[in-house]
């Protein structure tokens, strides 16, 4: 039978570490946590639970996951972010494929994503698929910060399996708006460096195409007044993003 490692990157995660710990303890024959210096409980909950913690300064999302990787001892991971719990059907997955010597390069399911306490299950939150179970000599992290994934070898062979991942993603909807003004600057930081242009209509249309593709099209309305907050917000980080990159398209011209 073939030996998993699960591998996970944290700060500050006190709130959500031992919940995602406790629940793959049946799975794991190693539990890695690389820290980026957490100042709160964080340590203290995962040496308690007897897993190799680690810690390093973080210097993004796919340095900080390909780090963590080097440190597992089993070429077999499950990588997990502290605030996802992989659900029961997921669980029991997992168990068959190292019965079976993981069959597959690589393995991708769906995420079910909490909303301050609601299942999101409609719009682009679900199914949020992801490949976080592979064999590590096919494949590494990669994409572009924030926004990391899992770059397989092309000749990779890949599976989907049932379950959810579950993520408790955010606790308040001030977490949520501070989460996509950060992620906005950097990607409209990655499109003026592609060279790509915006004014206020761009903005205005993006906007407001994301939210009714998000709210009616992709059926956000059935998940009731949090998948309206979602989809609202979404619209208008969309319309945030392409304002920040005319601004940097303004700032380009004036230095010129």
């Amino acid at each position: 039978m073939q030996k998993l490692s699960v591998v996970i990157i944290t700060f500050n995660e006190e709130k959500n570490i031992e919940r995602c710990l406790q629940s793959v303890q049946d799975i794991a024959d190693e539990i890695v946590v690389l820290d980026s210096f957490s100042t709160d409980k964080t340590e203290e909950i995962c040496k308690k639970h007897k897993v190799n913690f680690q810690q390093h300064t973080f210097d993004g999302h796919i340095q900080q996951k390909n780090r963590a990787l080097q440190l597992a001892q089993n070429k077999w991971v499950l990588s997990l972010d502290a605030d996802e719990v992989p659900n029961s059907i997921l669980l029991d997955e997992i168990k068959k494929l190292k019965e079976l010597n993981f069959p597959q390069d690589a393995y991708s399911f769906n995420r079910l994503n909490n909303y301050l306490g609601k299942w999101i299950k409609h719009s682009s939150w679900y199914p949020d698929r992801k490949l976080r179970l592979w064999n590590t000599t096919k494949g590494k992290w990669g994409g572009k910060n924030p926004h990391d994934k899992v770059i397989m070898n092309p000749d990779s062979k890949i599976a989907h399996i049932k379950g959810d991942l579950l993520h408790y993603s955010y606790h308040s909807i001030e977490q949520h708006i501070i989460q996509y003004n950060l992620f906005t600057k950097i990607a409209a930081q990655e499109a003026f460096e592609k060279n790509k242009k915006s004014n206020l209509f761009i903005a205005t249309y993006k906007s407001l195409w994301k939210f009714f593709r998000e709210y009616f099209f992709k059926l956000g309305i059935l998940d009731g007044y949090y998948g309206f907050v979602i989809c609202a917000l979404s619209a208008h980080a969309t319309f945030i993003k392409y304002l920040k990159l005319r601004e940097l398209n303004k700032n380009a011209e004036k230095s010129k």
